[in-house]
């Protein structure tokens, strides 16, 4: 019989390996296992209950929530105060950061950004939907509360990185800068059990991703690029097979797996991109260099912009090596 590994187990045989750990880290990634598990319960049961459909109100984007989304921010923030852990968290629901003032939040070493639920628009047609979440250490003195520097860090700086996608299984994907593993949520136990240890995305997939109901308004380079994937060639195993969910985690975490590359580029109506820079972007850049892609947002390494405002917008490239470098090829070239 195979031994199985829980998430808790594995956390504390990485800690294992790190001789100034103090536990704190593992914690907090605790927590969010257990803040991921209620909302996996919740959206499981979305359906039958009050929490399907719109709030009636709109977050910091303009964008309507849905109340799944309002319990999701919710409960991601009170599992992260509790965890004693995290001294702050910058979300896409929130206008302003929020900072955890008491004592003990004070002495916290991380801040949190996220998108605690990725894809909402897909709630009441259920299908496929995940949160997002980035670890940094805090800038300003432990002790202090924290302020809006300890949020405004580049994407290089994140000291781990995951998601959760919320499917046909519940997945959690993360990184903490060796490597990337995936635990899947076994119901039976109530507890993430490891399934894809040490994913490696391949170099070269044949899927692109891309919301192509916008076609006219994309650069001329991404343009070129989906005529380039559609186009047959029996030496590179064109044409492609165009694949869009419509959710950040699950169009990507379907590439990471298969290969692919995910395109939001820049167009009309949202010049400087739609995804955010700091909770969509950073986190699955990072998973994504670590398992081996590349992430760009077009001409620059995503990891490397230093953010200016928390609610950020940028162009955003991702997947397999060698297809997200020939996007970025195509984009130098028809710029």
């Amino acid at each position: 019989m195979n031994k199985v590994t829980t998430l808790n187990q594995f956390i504390i045989e990485q800690q294992a390996n790190v001789p100034q750990a103090t536990g704190g880290f593992s914690s907090l990634l605790h927590h969010i296992g257990i803040a991921a598990k209620k909302i996996n319960r919740e959206v499981n049961k979305a359906g039958l209950v009050d929490i399907l459909g719109r709030a009636g109100t709109e977050n910091v984007q303009g964008e309507d929530q849905q109340k799944l989304d309002v319990y999701a921010n919710e409960t991601f923030i009170a599992e992260l105060k509790a965890s004693g852990e995290c001294c702050g968290v910058a979300s896409e629901e929130n206008q302003d950061v929020v900072v955890f003032e008491g004592e003990m939040s004070r002495d916290a070493k991380y801040i949190i950004c996220m998108d605690p639920l990725d894809g909402s628009s897909n709630i009441d047609v259920n299908v496929s939907i995940g949160t997002i979440f980035s670890v940094y250490r805090r800038k300003s003195p432990v002790g202090s509360v924290a302020t809006l520097e300890d949020f405004l860090q580049p994407g290089c700086d994140q000291v781990a990185a995951g998601y959760v996608i919320y499917g046909s299984s519940t997945m959690l994907v993360y990184t903490t800068g060796n490597g990337v593993n995936g635990f899947t949520l076994d119901t039976s136990i109530g507890e993430f059990c490891l399934s894809h240890p040490n994913v490696k995305s391949p170099a070269q997939g044949k899927i692109y991703s891309i919301n192509e109901g916008n076609y006219e308004k994309f650069p001329a380079g991404v343009k070129k690029y989906i005529k380039y994937c559609q186009e047959e060639d029996k030496e590179t195993k064109r044409p492609y097979t165009s694949r869009y969910i419509g959710s950040l985690v699950a169009d990507f975490h379907r590439n990471l797996l298969k290969g692919g590359v995910f395109m939001y580029p820049p167009t009309n109506s949202h010049p400087t991109g739609k995804l955010r820079l700091l909770y969509e972007c950073n986190p699955i850049a990072f998973i994504a260099e670590q398992a081996g892609g590349l992430a760009t947002d077009g001409g620059k390494r995503i990891l490397e912009i230093r953010p200016e405002t928390i609610h950020q917008r940028v162009p955003f490239y991702t997947g397999a090596k060698d297809m997200t470098g020939k996007v970025m090829e195509f984009l130098k070239t028809f710029e």
